[in-house]
């Protein structure tokens, strides 16, 4: 509260988080969830009826009236000397889950329909909504063109095959072909569709046109995957810039970064100090060699102040297989040139190796994607993975195939129908040009910013196997 005491009259709403009788006074902690920080109002117990009081509980939404004092006691510079309280809502003390006292976090997914009213949701849906603002306004900025790409797709952008179906179809009685296959001919859209995976291919489109767009929406995968990194529905930020070279697409995902996260140390710092304080509780709980040497606003500013290392995947595969997790055998998974590399070889680079952020370079053909631009030896493509500390790839991009021929043995070479991609294909035909981009997973993003160590606490409804209840 910022607000000077001045003894004006004030009108306060919000919902109660804790409240506090002694013989004559009655402290009540008001938030209306805009700040980390309650306002108190102090109310004379002679004032007000018995009743009254009764249903000021925590949980209980309230109006209170009156002056703006110099408070007395620590924790807050002014209060609230009631005059006037008005109950609109009550939360029975036996029944409202949300009592002032420590839950865990699975408890707390249990009842997401008023987890936002604690403080660590408080905090971390403010920093979200903050986060969201920034990019719009990062890319404004610079030039680009916001894209609405579509959410029902005939095509699969990453080839990965784990969609949602979209149909009106009965689903007991669909219309077969004389096979015994469902015919999507009679289907709403005439084919078979799916919720997207990805904004990027339409996106290119619209780079071919306007040079810089970006899309910012939600994606889907239907992954049947429990992990704390991954949910089967989020929302992905894609640019697509034309005249871009892979450099320039690190370039602008380095500065992208770093402007996000300054972002959130110059307008989210309540809400950081308050996530920070609550890391450091349980870093205590962790045993020595586990906890982090950085406090999550030194590991912020951190990656604002350092330049991202950058190396091609084949130097950081030598780096690998020479580490001393590697010759002990204390990887999970083993490394190789060829293979992809897990969360525990991107984290080791990042944190133990180069303890920096980490952009990853020339990843080897097989295991990317087909629109991915072939390098001269045949054998790497020009992609690019931004590593974080905590959270491993936190943007996948590449500069993109514009070679017609090329881009289209590479559609056959994997066996991807190209009938649902001859639009693709016609934008390498019809005045081709350099081009790339990159995704970042929303998500992932707010991971790190908030510290919070599961993905499902850094979206408001998260949806997962057999998980959606709100």
């Amino acid at each position: 509260m910022q607000t000077p005491a001045s003894g004006q009259e004030v009108n306060v709403k919000g919902w109660v988080r804790t409240k506090r009788e002694s013989k004559n006074v009655i402290f009540i902690a008001i938030n209306d969830g805009s700040t980390i920080h309650n306002i108190q109002a102090v109310a004379d117990a002679g004032s007000f009826t018995e009743d009254l009081i009764k249903l000021v509980t925590t949980g209980s939404c309230v109006s209170i009236t009156g002056k703006l004092i110099p408070s007395q006691g620590s924790g807050q510079s002014v209060e609230v000397q009631a005059e006037h309280i008005e109950v609109y809502g009550t939360a029975d003390p036996e029944q409202y889950p949300l009592q002032p006292r420590k839950h865990s976090m699975e408890f707390l997914r249990r009842i997401a329909h008023l987890r936002p009213r604690t403080n660590t949701f408080g905090a971390v849906f403010r920093i979200r909504h903050a986060m969201a603002f920034a990019v719009h306004k990062y890319f404004n900025d610079r030039g680009f063109f916001y894209l609405h790409t579509p959410i029902i797709t005939g095509s699969d952008a990453e080839g990965a095959g784990e969609m949602f179906r979209v149909t009106t179809l009965d689903p007991l009685r669909p219309p077969r072909n004389e096979d015994g296959t469902v015919n999507y001919k009679e289907d709403f859209f005439g084919k078979e569709t799916n919720l997207t995976v990805s904004g990027q291919l339409e996106g290119e489109l619209g780079a071919m046109a306007l040079s810089q767009i970006y899309t910012f929406g939600p994606t889907f995968r239907a992954e049947n995957s429990n992990t704390t990194r991954h949910l089967a529905e989020f929302w992905m930020i894609e640019p697509e810039m034309a005249f871009y070279d892979l450099k320039d697409n690190m370039d602008l995902a380095e500065d992208f970064l770093k402007y996000l996260v300054q972002y959130a140390l110059d307008h989210c710092l309540d809400d950081l100090q308050f996530l920070e304080n609550r890391l450091k509780d349980e870093e205590k709980t962790k045993k020595k060699e586990e906890q982090s040497e950085l406090s999550l606003i030194e590991k912020l500013r951190f990656v604002v102040e350092n330049q991202f290392e950058r190396l091609t995947y084949t130097e950081a595969i030598d780096i690998l297989v020479s580490s001393k997790p590697n010759k002990k055998g204390q990887f999970q998974y083993p490394v190789s040139w060829g293979t992809d590399l897990q969360s525990e070889h991107e984290r080791y680079l990042v944190e133990k190796h180069f303890k920096k952020p980490v952009i990853l370079t020339n990843y080897p053909k097989a295991i990317k994607a087909f629109y991915m631009k072939q390098d001269e030896d045949g054998k790497t493509v020009r992609a690019m993975d931004v590593l974080f500390p905590g959270i491993g790839e936190i943007i996948g991009g590449s500069q993109r195939e514009e070679n017609h021929d090329k881009l289209y043995t590479r559609i056959k070479e994997l066996e991807i129908h190209e009938e649902s991609l001859w639009w693709y294909l016609e934008t390498r035909k019809y005045g081709t040009a350099p081009h790339s981009g990159f995704g970042l997973g929303f998500e992932r993003l707010i991971l790190f910013i908030t510290g919070m160590s599961n993905i499902r606490d850094v979206i408001p409804f998260p949806r997962t196997p057999q998980n959606a209840e709100f």
